[in-house]
């Protein structure tokens, strides 16, 4: 009898690819979808009925509105810059695929992302960037080591998304060719500062201030800016300037002429997939302050819930709420939030 399988099935390319990859692997593959009052379903639907597999709604709105949206909006009032992804896979998505593989007796989960997992020499469960450029395991940082024990990425090898198309065209996927989706799914026109007038997180207008807090202007409120941005200041200068600083405190932005680079940061609420590397203290590896293929050379010195982070060269605007995740080679370490 085949061995069951829930993955995560959206209506896109990736996901329905990843399934038709698991039924060729001669799994019993069982679709989720996970409805967060966003639409969706009905693509779902159609890709799963072309594949001849049976689809699950999990409502999971109440969750997702809460523990994501309201914690999106929250981040930007104080000055953070979040990745909602990070937050919403260890919380809802897998969470959502793990309870429903319980429900059926399915050992593992899956998903269209670009990931890989792997086992070390004791048989432990391990997080791997993925082979292709579009390496997504970033944004799984933080899940549990147990839930990544249960996961399977059948994109994880693949060259990239262009593969990935060209693999559905094969198949004769209807979803072929279609769009990628937006990063952040519930701002789909991707008007973030809109979003957030929407929901009442837009922050009142300020001041613009220097370093020495001489009023250079007034910008538009906090929420508009993130540290190292250069666009869209519409302040006269002698030269470029840059976002050095946002301070919710006195709702001042601070520009400076310098660009913003930090040779140390500190991060909180550090999650560890694999703990045994901070077991005796501090550890060298790759940082990635942000959702980008670049990592940097540094030393973590766990302390308390949270670390420090020592890097070898100093990294460009590294931005209070963004994940700096922590690698050794392809393998996941861990993360946190940039303090």
């Amino acid at each position: 009898m085949a061995e069951k399988i829930v993955l995560g099935l959206s209506g896109g390319v990736d996901s329905a690819v990843a399934a038709a990859r698991l039924r060729a692997q001669g799994f019993a593959v069982h679709g989720l979808f996970l409805e967060v009052g966003l639409g969706g379903e009905e693509a779902a639907q159609r890709t799963a009925d072309e594949l001849g597999i049976p689809l699950y709604i999990a409502h999971r709105r109440a969750a997702f509105e809460q523990q994501v949206c309201a914690r999106f909006a929250d981040d930007f009032r104080h000055a953070r810059t979040p990745n909602p992804c990070v937050v919403c896979n260890p919380l809802i998505k897998f969470r959502a695929l793990i309870d429903y593989a319980d429900e059926i007796g399915a050992p593992y989960v899956a998903t269209g992302h670009y990931a890989r997992t792997g086992r070390d020499a004791q048989g432990r469960a391990l997080l791997l960037r993925a082979r292709a450029v579009k390496d997504q395991s970033y944004m799984m940082h933080r899940l549990p080591r147990e839930t990544v024990a249960r996961c399977v990425f059948p994109l994880g090898e693949s060259t990239g998304k262009d593969e990935v198309r060209a693999n559905a065209r094969t198949i004769g996927l209807a979803v072929a060719d279609k769009p990628d989706s937006m990063d952040i799914c519930f701002i789909p026109d991707g008007d973030v500062h809109g979003w957030l007038e929407r929901h009442g997180a837009a922050c009142p207008p300020g001041n613009f201030v220097d370093e020495q807090g001489n009023v250079l202007g007034r910008h538009k409120g906090i929420h508009c800016y993130t540290v190292g941005q250069r666009k869209g200041l519409g302040v006269a200068a002698e030269g470029r300037l840059f976002v050095h600083e946002l301070r919710p405190e006195t709702n001042e932005v601070v520009l400076s002429l310098e660009d913003v680079y930090r040779d140390q940061i500190e991060v909180r609420d550090v999650h560890y997939i694999a703990p045994e590397y901070a077991a005796n203290g501090s550890f060298s590896c790759e940082v990635r302050v942000r959702f980008s293929k670049h990592s940097n050379r540094a030393a973590v010195y766990p302390e308390g819930t949270g670390a420090r982070v020592v890097f070898e060269d100093a990294v460009r605007a590294p931005a209070r709420g963004q994940s700096a995740v922590f690698y050794d080679g392809d393998v996941v370490i861990g993360g946190g939030f940039i303090v």
